[in-house]
């Protein structure tokens, strides 16, 4: 169904390292660089630290070639990010769509979808765009 992508290691010259195809800065802590990634976030990035057994405190210009191995398999066995993510929730939410669920059709109607109010937020969306408030008379037009 999905197709692999050739994944590599590699450093930018612009203090970014490039891991699974996402360029990660190297300066940084790799508790931190690691939420670079769609579909890591903090959180997720501590437990895979903790996982590999690597120093959440180490800058990811000083790990080495067996630890960033380790993240990098670790993230493929565990973990469905980047394009592979995206690409699932376009079709749960294509599903939706097709199942005329209400969330499905509120996403057809590029309407909010999680129970926020529409009466006063969400004009942008529905395309009811107000610049400013005005005192409510309206100006005659002069001939």
């Amino acid at each position: 169904m999905l197709s692999v992508q050739r994944l590599s290691i590699s450093r930018d010259r612009d203090n970014f390292m490039r891991l699974l195809g996402v360029n990660i800065p190297d300066n940084k802590k790799i508790e931190y660089a690691l939420p670079y990634f769609y579909g890591i976030g903090l959180t997720s990035s501590r437990k895979i630290l903790q996982q590999t057994k690597i120093n959440p405190d180490k800058r990811t210009k000083d790990l080495t070639s067996d630890e960033l191995n380790k993240i990098k398999e670790y993230i493929e066995k565990d973990y469905k990010i980047e394009g592979e993510l995206r690409q699932v929730i376009k079709q749960n939410i294509n599903l939706l769509k097709e199942l005329q669920a209400y969330r499905g059709v509120r996403h057809m109607r590029r309407l909010p979808v999680r129970g926020q109010r529409t009466k006063t937020n969400s004009r942008t969306v529905r395309g009811n765009v107000r610049k400013t408030a005005g005192s409510g008379k309206r100006k005659v037009e002069l001939k």
